[in-house]
């Protein structure tokens, strides 16, 4: 359903992004405050703000940050210096960058705070990420390492034979969703992997979990990503007559039963008493945000989604409806989802050229986004860009998808 125009060139539940900031990622061995505050820094020069002007700080937490990651709003608004905002804190594993964007903008549309800061960075691990110490045996994060052995890694092989079982695709689809992030990704200066590389060279690398390889997950990464959000008045008061938006922002869990194995649950069946739902929780999160965008996947200009392994990209245009089901391989065959193609998917490089900085990906995904609809992303500018997705999922039932417009 669409939403009613609020007369002044924006819809009624419209927030305003009036800055974007990174810092790039990387591997370089500092605190995680550093790099948020750094994009915060960059996110206010953008938008033309002091930090004074912001109302409201919102940080996506990091629990490997120790106590200042449990608490990064505060962490953030102390480091750029103490100037009263409200300050809020957000953890939703992976999808905390876009609750902690959901949070700024129910500030916003509630009155609450004309101008919101959000923010999100983290300082991540060698090798792949695993739970937080300490034994939890109600935890299915916990339970999934210490019982069943699946680290992502495993995890990721295993949704790749699924893909192969049920639709076909190859390891050299996989390959290619691999060498399209990197062409992308050698064009863009935030990027920590900025070299193209080949099919042969994907082949060539060390196998992981079968079927990938090292080159079809992504590494974990420092970096940090900030927006300036704000309500439309203010930006039009600010002088932004034009800016991108944000039309929706879906955090929604999944529905039981849960018949599709998903991470970290293993599977619900209930079919005796409860009929599963026609959906994945994937696709059930991307239908969230269309429905509150009033819009569909015929409107997109791009897409920016979480291929923490090449094979996870692939299901991503089926859950954002680009294509069937099972027509994933094809649709990246065709060319539609690269550069210049019917509908870009991953213009940023993915975490295929990033890694991963888990509370800064989703709002990284924003900030893509923004430049990409404003017409300023360079060499990997999706020409006539209107209308643009991010989306991902956290661990334990949240949804993350994000829809902007200009």
């Amino acid at each position: 359903m669409a939403l009613a125009a609020d007369g002044g060139g924006g819809m009624t539940d419209d927030v305003a992004v009036l800055g974007a900031g990174m810092h790039p990622w990387g591997k370089w061995g500092r605190g995680f405050a550093v790099y948020g505050t750094a994009a915060a820094r960059a996110a206010l020069a953008d938008a033309g703000l002091d930090r004074r002007d912001i109302g409201s700080i919102v940080g996506a937490d990091t629990v490997r940050g120790g106590y200042p990651g449990y608490v990064a709003g505060a962490t953030f608004a102390k480091a750029l210096g103490w100037q009263g905002a409200r300050v809020t804190s957000v953890y939703a594993a992976c999808a905390s960058g876009a609750q902690a964007i959901g949070t700024a903008r129910a500030q916003i549309l509630a009155g609450l705070s004309d101008v919101v800061l959000v923010i999100g960075a983290d300082s991540a691990p060698k090798g792949f990420f695993r739970p937080a110490g300490g034994d939890r045996p109600d935890d299915p994060d916990w339970l999934r390492f210490r019982v069943l052995g699946a680290t992502n890694p495993a995890y990721f092989g295993l949704y790749a034979r699924r893909r192969m079982a049920m639709h076909g695709d190859t390891v050299d689809d996989f390959a290619r969703v691999k060498v399209k992030n990197a062409t992308a990704g050698a064009l863009n200066p935030n990027a920590r992997y900025r070299k193209r590389v080949t099919a042969e060279e994907v082949a060539a690398s060390a196998v992981v979990a079968d079927p990938l390889r090292l080159l079809d997950i992504c590494a974990t990464s420092d970096g940090g990503a900030a927006l300036v959000l704000s309500s439309m008045a203010f930006a039009r008061r600010h002088g932004a007559t034009d800016p991108v938006r944000i039309r929706a922002v879906s955090t929604i869990t999944p529905r039981y039963p849960n018949t599709v194995l998903d991470l970290p649950d293993i599977a619900t069946d209930s079919a005796v008493a409860v009929e599963p739902t026609g959906e994945t929780f994937r696709a059930s999160i991307v239908r969230a945000a269309y429905d509150e965008a009033g819009t569909g996947p015929e409107d997109l200009s791009l897409a920016e989604v979480y291929d923490l392994s090449t094979a996870l990209e692939l299901q991503w245009y089926e859950d954002l409806g680009l294509c069937g089901e099972g027509e994933a391989a094809k649709l990246l065959r065709d060319g539609a989802t690269t550069l210049g193609g019917r509908i870009p998917v991953n213009a940023s490089g993915g975490l295929a050229s990033f890694g991963e900085a888990v509370p800064a990906q989703a709002i990284a995904q924003v900030c893509e986004l923004t430049w990409q609809l404003r017409g300023g992303a360079g060499d990997r500018q999706v020409a006539g860009a209107r209308v643009g997705i991010s989306a991902n999922q956290g661990l334990f039932g949240h949804g993350s998808a994000v829809i902007a417009v200009r």
